[in-house]
C-alpha cells in the first residue's frame, strides 16, 4: 500500500449541514476556546469589527412561545422594539440552563440556523449596511460567515430595529 494520508474529516455542525443542504455559501472561522466567551472578545480574537459579529439571544414571550434575536455583539436587546417585532406583549430572556433543552445548542455555540425547532427570528436592522456578517456556527470554538440575505433564507428570519438606540429611554 502506498503512504498516502486520509486527512481527518473536521465533523460537521448542524447549522453547516442546514446551510449544506440549502446550498447556501459560508466560510468557517476557527478560535481557540475551551469554555464560552463572549462575542466581543471573540471578534477581538478573529480581528473583526463588532458591528459584523451578532450573538443569538433565545426568549419566551408572553404566549409561552420561543423566539429568538441576533443583533451584533457590542448592543442590547430592546425588550420591547424585540415583543413588538414578533407581535407579543412581552419577551424575556430564557434561562442559560435551557439553552440546550429549547435549541440542541450550547452557549457560546448558539446559532438561528438548525435549532432544534423553526422558531421565529429576527435580525436587527443594523446588519443591512454588511455585505456579510459572523454568527455561531453551532459550536464554541467555530464563527459562521455568510451574507445577510442567506442567513435571513438559512434561518427563515426577518430583520427589524431591536437594540437600543443612543437616547432611547431605558
Amino acid at each position: 500500500m502506498g503512504g498516502s494520508i486520509v486527512a481527518k474529516k473536521e465533523p460537521k455542525t448542524n447549522a453547516m449541514r442546514m446551510l449544506e443542504r440549502q446550498k447556501i455559501p459560508y466560510e468557517i472561522h476557527r478560535y481557540e476556546c475551551k469554555e464560552f466567551i463572549d462575542g466581543i472578545a471573540i471578534a477581538d480574537m478573529l480581528d473583526e469589527p463588532y458591528e459584523r459579529v451578532f450573538k443569538t439571544l433565545v426568549t419566551v414571550g408572553k404566549s409561552g412561545g420561543y423566539f429568538v434575536f441576533v443583533i451584533p455583539i457590542d448592543k442590547e436587546l430592546d425588550l420591547k422594539k424585540a415583543a413588538k417585532s414578533v407581535g407579543e406583549k412581552s419577551v424575556e430572556m430564557i434561562h442559560v440552563k435551557d439553552i440546550n433543552k429549547i435549541t440542541g445548542y450550547i452557549r457560546g455555540g448558539c446559532t438561528a440556523i438548525g435549532m432544534k425547532k423553526d422558531y421565529p427570528t429576527v435580525l436587527d436592522k443594523s446588519a443591512e449596511v454588511q455585505d456579510k456578517i459572523m454568527v455561531s456556527g453551532g459550536k464554541n470554538g467555530i464563527q459562521i460567515e455568510l451574507a445577510v440575505k442567506d442567513y435571513l433564507k438559512a434561518c427563515h428570519g426577518k430583520m427589524e430595529a431591536i437594540t437600543h438606540e443612543e437616547g432611547d429611554k431605558k
